[in-house]
């Protein structure tokens, strides 16, 4: 079973949607890869089109600038979560069940084999790891939020604070938890990888235990009695 994702872009987000074109597919393919590879800060759309043979002209007929290419291919990825929630959510009746599901989602790549779109997922889900906090540590955060360029991330928040309600109604911060553990899952990925001393996952730097980690401090905050 293969996923179709179709983002549709605001005015905001994109000039004209890319997946209209073949030159709009490249941009947003290419230059994932190429944001994987110099990094959101040395990223330009001048090295993009050298490197797609366009010019950059043309990128900006699709993108405003770089910061919203950045928004575009986190929205694919936080809407491609969010179905596989729900696609792996589906058959599981037990709470605590489908929270481990999340978990194990939040903190492992993508399948490959589950869309056609075209995105190299690996590069993806590097670009998440390493750059998704710069998409709101902005000082735009307020205007962007505005026009609703966070929602595919706060649609995905909101569902799994669904879930912690569902396995503990009196629980009074099922939000707070939630982008708690969706930025916990992305940072200490980092950490374990590049800022050793602040994390305890450095010295076998396996997922598996960054996903323990959070499994417990999930559990025990869920768990826990409000005062």
């Amino acid at each position: 079973m293969q996923f179709q994702i179709k983002i549709t872009p605001n005015d905001r987000l994109a000039l004209r949607d890319p997946e209209d074109t073949p030159l709009g597919r490249n941009i947003v393919r290419q230059g994932l890869v190429l944001m994987h590879k110099l990094g959101y800060e040395h990223f330009t759309f001048k090295k993009l089109a050298d490197e797609i043979h366009t010019t950059e002209a043309s990128i900006y007929r699709y993108f405003e600038n770089k910061h919203r290419l950045l928004l575009y291919i986190l929205s694919f990825y936080w809407n491609f979560l969010e179905y596989l929630v729900v696609f792996y959510l589906q058959n599981l009746n037990d709470t605590e069940q489908k929270i481990q599901k999340v978990i194990e989602l939040l903190v492992e790549e993508l399948p490959e084999d589950l869309d056609n779109s075209g995105l190299d997922k690996k590069a993806l889900y590097q670009i998440v790891i390493a750059e998704s906090n710069k998409t709101y540590l902005t000082r735009e955060v307020n205007q962007i939020n505005q026009v609703q360029l966070f929602k595919p991330y706060k649609d995905l928040c909101g569902r799994i604070a669904e879930l912690f309600i569902e396995y503990n109604p009196s629980y009074p911060y099922p939000r707070s938890l939630a982008s708690t553990l969706m930025e916990m899952a992305h940072l200490q990925t980092y950490f374990m990888h590049h800022l050793p001393r602040l994390t305890d996952f450095h010295a076998d730097q396996q997922v598996d235990n960054v996903k323990s980690f959070m499994q417990a401090l999930v559990f025990s905050s869920l768990n826990s009695k409000s005062e």
